[in-house]
């Protein structure tokens, strides 16, 4: 393996740096090229056709310029839909990003959880095969919110969120029945954790637990005993439209080179 062969990182947006910022933490030097499908901003939007047949494209694209040892689908929406067609198509190993209900169902007292995330990702079987594997025993409460993707995109572009905003875009999901009983939620699209402490301000008393952690070991188990380059290198965001204006914002991630697909 050629130590500077780097792990890819793809979402529609920004939201990946939640997965991408844990990573880091386990493996420092490893080289990192993050792919933002601004093109396609948001897919939480989007029909499940379409994304089964834009993601793999779009992966093999960034695969065949980039010739990264992993590629990381840092996005609930698209893994839910198209994961089974990228790992299809591309001859790596291909991390999707799955909702923490499992960790979350351990972890909540009342035995009532809430899945936040987009509207695509929240309606999809695969949430309902986990809420039946690993939370049988929970009431499970779902909310789809595209508001609170964009409130994260606007927060890395140096925007103020207000606290009242979250609240708004959250509080249909407490409104469900048992909702005031729900202690654990789940953030199930990996913008949100950006938003962890406008959340926390505006419902305090529930835990929030988010994949990002996981998907970091997983990425360290599967890349055990390989090279990396002796020192930290720089990382390369790429996006599919005109780039934002984020350079200072990915930076902090250690993405100091913006290129546009």
């Amino acid at each position: 393996m050629d130590p500077t062969a780097p792990l890819l990182f793809f979402d529609s947006g920004v939201g990946g740096l939640s997965v991408l910022q844990p990573t880091r933490a386990i493996l420092p030097n490893a080289p990192i090229v993050y792919a933002a499908d601004s093109a396609g901003y948001p897919y939480g939007t989007k029909s499940e056709a379409e994304l089964a047949a834009r993601v793999p494209a779009l992966l093999g694209r960034l695969v065949e310029r980039f010739r990264p040892r992993l590629a990381v689908i840092a996005c609930n929406t698209a893994s839910t839909i198209a994961l089974d067609h990228v790992r299809a198509a591309l001859d790596i190993p291909v991390v999707g990003t799955v909702p923490a209900i499992k960790p979350a169902a351990e972890l909540s007292k009342s035995r009532v959880i809430g899945v936040l995330g987009t509207d695509a990702t929240v309606r999809q079987p695969y949430v309902d095969d986990l809420a039946e594997r690993f939370a049988s025993d929970c009431t499970v409460i779902r909310h789809g919110s595209a508001e609170l993707v964009d409130l994260a995109e606007a927060k890395l572009a140096g925007e103020p969120v207000p606290i009242q905003a979250i609240h708004d875009a959250i509080e249909p999901m407490i409104r469900q029945p048992d909702g005031e009983k729900m202690d654990v939620m789940v953030l199930a699209c990996t913008h949100f954790p950006l938003l962890a402490d406008e959340i926390a301000a505006a419902f305090p008393s529930i835990l929030q637990i988010d994949g990002g952690p996981g998907i970091a070991r997983r990425i360290a188990y599967l890349t055990r005993g390989q090279e990396w380059p002796a020192r930290q290198s720089t990382g390369i965001a790429v996006f599919t439209s005109e780039p934002p204006p984020l350079l200072g914002s990915l930076a902090r991630y250690g993405l100091d080179e913006i290129r546009t697909l």
